[in-house]
């Protein structure tokens, strides 16, 4: 694409991030606050600049109060007259509200636009989390599986170890990269390296929570906001950072398990096979992958969905260090859902700043050296809503 054509792209100027983990904040406006003001700042901007406040909050019984969209002019007044919608898509929410933002200034309503995520998830029981999720399943068929969402995805790997053998040391080569990726990322709630025979082994401490999968591949229950303003190309060119979508992609599959090949993951083919053609590029020019790893075997089969491998193939990627951070490919370089957490209404927002973040080579010690294109993907449920996101800088 040449330059000219992406600087007619809407484009990131600014964001903010809060630290995921078990917060103090109550509820998911005081986690708004942490980043809404800040992250309109960080732009250069006002707040009687912002066009339009697009939410994403997942919710589903995290908490009483919904109404989200009207809960970021609590924190800052003067958003109290800006046109607000909350948007959900399971664990999806965060990219659906940067894509109600992309849609909004597409449609020429509007040139700037505040997207935050947020969720505040620790506040429910551990079994009461594990139902509460259960709602981004298909609950007339899925309802009872031992584990909760776990166990769905407990399923998926079963369904594809009695497909493909089993892969559950790959599983874990996946959990200790993003471990070990995670120590460098200040926002990430389990900041520890626990190396690959620790999450390959069955201990009190890792044991199975449903079906193959070790506690070591599951994502973590975590509070956290994140926070991005999208501008028209038009002012981005007026402000200190502008990292632009080259390329975004929404594609669905349908929602029961039993209808589908539930290890195929073909909406998340069709998200990226959309975004690569649109951006008119190949995964050989990305430098990096922020992944949705909600599960050790969500990372391997979209590993398989993006084209990296041929299906069933997925463990060579691991084998061959492909996607390790100083691998062909780094995926997952921030510690992915798996180290730095999954509060849902926020995690897709969190994926887009921290691929902003290593374009503008703001990463830290996340840094990609000389990054300058990455790949996002962010899926709602069992690989239903899907998301993928190409982003350059500009600027």
């Amino acid at each position: 694409m040449p330059a000219g054509d992406l600087e007619t792209k809407a484009a990131i100027v600014g964001w903010a991030h809060s630290p995921f983990g078990k917060l103090e904040d109550a509820d998911t406006e005081a986690l708004m606050s942490r980043v809404a003001g800040a992250a309109i700042e960080h732009a250069g901007l006002a707040p009687s600049d912002v066009d339009s406040i697009h939410v994403g909050v997942f919710n589903a019984g995290f908490q009483k109060q919904d109404f989200q969209g009207a809960l970021p002019a609590l924190s800052v007044p003067e958003l109290a007259h800006t046109p607000a919608v909350r948007v959900e898509n399971a664990c999806a929410t965060g990219s659906a509200a940067i894509h109600s933002a992309l849609n909004y200034i597409a449609s020429g309503q509007g040139r700037i636009a505040l997207v935050v995520g947020a969720e505040k998830m620790t506040a429910k029981p551990t079994a009461e989390v594990g139902d509460i999720l259960l709602n981004a399943s298909y609950r007339k068929e899925e309802a009872d599986i031992d584990g909760g969402f776990a166990g769905v995805f407990g399923r998926i790997a079963q369904h594809y170890f009695q497909r493909y053998g089993d892969r559950s040391e790959e599983l874990a080569r996946i959990a200790a990269k993003n471990h070990k990726n995670g120590v460098s990322n200040p926002y990430a709630q389990m900041r520890k390296d626990f190396g690959f025979e620790f999450c390959n082994t069955i201990s009190e401490k890792n044991p199975y929570v449903a079906g193959p999968l070790r506690r070591t591949d599951c994502s973590l229950v975590s509070d956290g906001a994140a926070a991005l303003v999208i501008a028209s190309p038009d002012v981005a060119q007026t402000l200190q950072r502008a990292v632009a979508f080259r390329a975004r992609a929404h594609a669905n599959d349908i929602l029961p398990l039993s209808r589908r090949d539930p290890i195929a993951f073909e909406g998340a083919r069709r998200a990226w096979v959309k975004a690569l053609e649109q951006g008119g590029i190949s995964l050989d020019d990305l430098d990096l992958v922020e992944t949705h790893d909600c599960f050790t075997i969500a990372e391997l089969l979209e590993y398989e969905a993006m084209g990296l491998a041929k299906p069933g193939e997925g463990y060579k990627v691991v084998r061959e260090g492909i996607t390790e951070k100083t691998g062909k490919l780094p995926v997952n370089a921030s510690g992915g859902l798996k180290s730095k957490g999954h509060p849902i209404g926020a995690t897709g927002v969190s994926m887009h700043v921290l691929c902003a973040m290593q374009l503008m080579g703001e990463a830290g010690d996340m840094q990609i050296a000389d990054a300058k294109m990455a790949g996002i993907f962010n899926m709602g449920g069992a690989a239903v809503a899907n998301y993928v996101s190409v982003l350059e800088r500009v600027k």
